[in-house]
């Protein structure tokens, strides 16, 4: 069922109903905010602009670099 056949039916409902139906909707609006809270983002999980990690890493490449080379 789409949004606007939805709708007239919501408004033929008695009161009580509605607001079941209020509460319906705010819980799961409440349940699929805290489930996008809880993904990890791309920036998170990422060293992206992490520029003293890539200057850490760099340097113990080069480390390693030299350990095998000698």
């Amino acid at each position: 069922m789409i949004l606007t056949e939805l709708l007239p039916k919501l408004q033929e409902l008695p009161r009580a109903d509605k607001l079941r139906a209020i509460e319906f909707l705010a819980s799961e609006l409440a349940k699929e905010e805290e489930a996008a809270q809880q993904k990890p983002t791309f920036a998170s999980v990422t060293l992206y602009n992490s520029f003293e990690a890539a200057h850490t890493l760099a340097k113990l490449l080069e480390e390693d670099k030299r350990a095998n080379n000698a």
